[in-house]
């Protein structure tokens, strides 16, 4: 932590930033989650700004450790570098509505602290043109920006910078200064801007958050912590002061009908990836997802962008961003029938729902059918499998007292335990179904009654999944010793309950002799998920056999999109 002014930003000032942000947000992450009521009414605010920043943060202290390992002459990294790695580290780790913006505000910065001709380190007026920058590209990157918002606290924030930059000799924590001291007359008056802010007795909790990491930026620029309260950075409330640790004006009402925020009829998912796509294909993609749904936010660029967008049709979302190029880190949240997002939820905003889902899924599809069926859905892509830290988050995205964790694979079951378990230290009590495959989450989920005692409803889930026998058809990319036989790249292998049981050359024959021989053992409901690999004819094919050869078993088929298996088959 700097304990002198610095007249120059450089890379040393944005690590310490960085640092200094996410210990900020961190202690006052709560507070924020807590006067969260728009654009969504879901609590979430401050921990996806921590999340986001803690994306950045480690994207820097990687460009110092690299540094450091290079046996670099200077102290540190090139300023540009560490802006660099600030941005791109936002965009791939940027949570929610309000993390998103946050990555196109750092993003902004870097496209003038970074570009080509920029000094080596910025001085008063460089940091202005970048604060400037900031602003100006988080409001192009919101579809339909709204007064009131993070949007106006920054570019407040912005035109203070402005001003002080264009003195002489004002010096980069003069500049820093001043953008706090606007974002935090700005933050004040947006209740004054936005109705659902003013009828719930607060002010916008993204930009609250955009306060505090200026404030951070002061206190790295000067050595000094803003307007401290108990070492506590101060932050205006719409009556008053307000410290961080306090409810702003009491505890916030929940949201009426005809607020611009958390109502009835606003969609019902927030859908979140992360998009390797052409900038043409992005541009038709937001008009695609403009049309879907609303909080629409794209931000990135150099062929890397982040979409938010909340929507009532996840998977139409995701298929847009298929269209549009590769999607993944896939993560779409159902908003929940007792949310306050939902029609006369009418319960404390911040409250948690009693009982949620929380399922890896993988495949776009499955991603989408999972959230439609109320499930928060964790993207598992083929040599891409969640880590535990990604679960635990999905469970606190999911806001629930209690969880039921479905794994999907059985490679993935120490994992799930042990983010069960970091989560079960928080509160949150979780059940762990030994799901082994999707399909088997699929049948738990046709079972799933959260009106139901949670004990009776994992009994429930658990019989439904352990009664699914399944299995995939899938194409070896390798010679390999197997249950059946020896196979050779490019054979078609149907496993099923995990071992190879069939080895083919035709997908659509294996699929045939895998299905007979898993209905040999009799069944009511076959599940087919299709892959992107499967042959067009191949579902009627299976469907038509089911019919002709097994009487009352009835067939659901559905489209699972890019995952490992050219397709997964349920019977139960």
């Amino acid at each position: 932590m700097p304990q002198v002014p610095q007249t120059f930003f450089d890379a040393l000032a944005v690590r310490a930033w960085c640092g200094l942000a996410l210990d900020s947000l961190g202690r006052a992450r709560e507070e924020i989650d807590a006067i969260n009521v728009y654009p969504v009414a879901d609590g979430d605010t401050g921990t996806n700004l921590y999340l986001t920043l803690e994306s950045a943060a480690t994207a820097v202290e990687a460009v110092f450790a690299g540094h450091e390992a290079g046996g670099g002459a200077e102290p540190g990294p090139a300023m540009a570098d560490a802006v660099r790695a600030m941005a791109h580290g936002a965009l791939i780790g940027a949570r929610g509505n309000s993390g998103t913006i946050l990555a196109q505000l750092l993003r902004g910065m870097a496209q003038v602290l970074a570009s080509d001709d920029a000094p080596a380190h910025a001085d008063g007026p460089g940091l202005g043109r970048a604060l400037r920058q900031a602003a100006d590209s988080a409001r192009q990157a919101v579809a339909h920006p709204v007064e009131g918002t993070v949007l106006t606290v920054a570019s407040a924030a912005a035109d203070a910078a402005a001003t002080v930059a264009g003195a002489a000799d004002r010096d980069c924590g003069e500049v820093a200064r001043a953008a706090y001291e606007g974002a935090c007359a700005a933050l004040a008056e947006t209740p004054d801007r936005l109705d659902v802010l003013r009828r719930a007795g607060v002010v916008d909790a993204g930009g609250r958050g955009l306060v505090t990491v200026l404030a951070a930026l002061v206190e790295t620029l000067t050595g000094e912590t803003p307007r401290t309260t108990a070492g506590r950075a101060a932050v205006p409330g719409p009556y008053g002061r307000v410290e961080p640790g306090e409810a702003a004006h009491g505890t916030p009402a929940p949201c009426e009908d005809g607020d611009t925020g958390a109502q009835a009829g606003n969609p019902a998912f927030e859908v979140i990836y992360l998009l390797e796509a052409e900038d043409a294909a992005v541009a038709r993609l937001r008009k695609r997802l403009d049309a879907l749904g609303d909080s629409l936010v794209v931000v990135g660029g150099d062929g890397l962008w982040n979409v938010h967008v909340h929507v009532d049709d996840a998977g139409a979302a995701v298929e847009a961003g298929v269209e549009a190029g590769r999607p993944y880190r896939i993560r779409i949240t159902h908003f929940g029938a007792g949310d306050a997002h939902a029609p006369g939820a009418g319960r404390t905003r911040g409250e948690r729902v009693q009982r949620a889902v929380v399922a890896v899924v993988p495949g776009e599809g499955l991603a989408g059918l999972y959230a439609e069926a109320g499930a928060t859905a964790v993207l598992a892509r083929p040599g891409e499998p969640p880590a535990s830290g990604e679960l635990v988050q999905a469970v606190r995205r999911a806001h629930a007292r209690e969880v039921v964790l479905l794994p999907n694979d059985a490679d993935l079951r120490h994992t799930a335990a042990a983010a069960a378990e970091q989560v079960r230290g928080e509160g949150v009590r979780v059940a762990l179904i030994p799901t082994r495959s999707a399909v088997q989450g699929i049948a738990a989920l046709a079972v799933h009654e959260p009106e139901r005692r949670f004990d009776e409803d994992v009994v429930a889930m658990t019989s439904a999944a352990g009664a699914t026998r399944y299995a995939e058809v899938t194409v070896a990319e390798r010679q390999s010793w197997t249950m059946a036989g020896i196979c050779q790249a490019g054979d078609v292998l149907g496993l099923v309950d995990g071992d190879v049981a069939v080895i083919g050359q035709d997908l659509t024959a294996t699929a045939e002799a895998v299905l007979d021989r898993m209905l040999a053992a009799g069944g009511e409901l076959v599940t087919l998920v299709l892959g992107d690999g499967a042959p067009e004819l191949v579902a009627e094919r299976l469907e038509a056999r089911v019919r002709e050869g097994y009487l009352a078993v009835d067939t659901v088929v559905y489209h699972g999109g890019r995952q490992g298996a050219v397709l997964l088959i349920g019977v139960e």
